[in-house]
This record gives C-alpha cells, structure tokens and sequence, in this order.
C-alpha cells in the first residue's frame, strides 16, 4: 500500500508512518499527473491523518511543504483528524498557527 490514496473527490487518506524513513518526496512530486489535474481542478482538498500511525519531524515538514505545494498550485488543503501527537509537535515547532487543521 502507498504512503497515501487520492479518491474521486480529491480528497487524500495518509496511511501508516508519515516520517523519515518513509517519506522520499514532496507531496506534490508524488502525485500522479491526474491526480494533480483532480486537485487543481477541485480548488480544495483535505488531508485525512486519522489513519497515521507514527510522525517526525519529518512528516511534519512534509505536511507543511503540501500545503504550501498545494497552494502555490490554487489549491485549497485542510489537514483532518490530525493525531494528537503530530498536533503536538507542530505547536512545539511553533508550525501550527499555519497549519489549515479542521
């Protein structure tokens, strides 16, 4: 299974480690052509964290780096269901006044 799946809706489900060791490319590098086409299309997209296992740092960046992807892009994220310890994280890092989390 992937790092993440885009449905019909363009909307995005992560799945297990969002982290160092998983995590080789930007978001944006990683979709397919047609995914990027449904999200530009759409103008919005949500991020579904319910299904993360384990974060970093790394998979902190990567969410953030999504965002601004996304948004250089006119596309519209939000990050859902954001696992307690990865909110943590960011407000240590002082990244979740930025964030877009519902």
């Amino acid at each position: 299974m992937s790092l993440f799946e885009v449905n019909d809706k363009g909307n995005i489900v992560v799945h297990g480690h969002l982290d160092r060791d998983t995590l080789s490319k930007n978001f944006w590098e990683c979709l397919s052509s047609k995914e990027r086409e449904r999200l530009i299309n759409s103008g919005a997209c949500r991020i579904d964290l319910s299904d993360v296992e384990r974060a970093d740092s790394a998979g902190l960046a990567w969410l953030i780096n999504a965002v601004r992807d996304a948004g250089q892009n006119g596309v519209s994220m939000t990050l859902h269901k954001m696992p307690e310890k990865l909110h943590k994280l960011a407000k240590i890092s002082d990244a979740d006044s930025f964030l877009p989390v519902e």
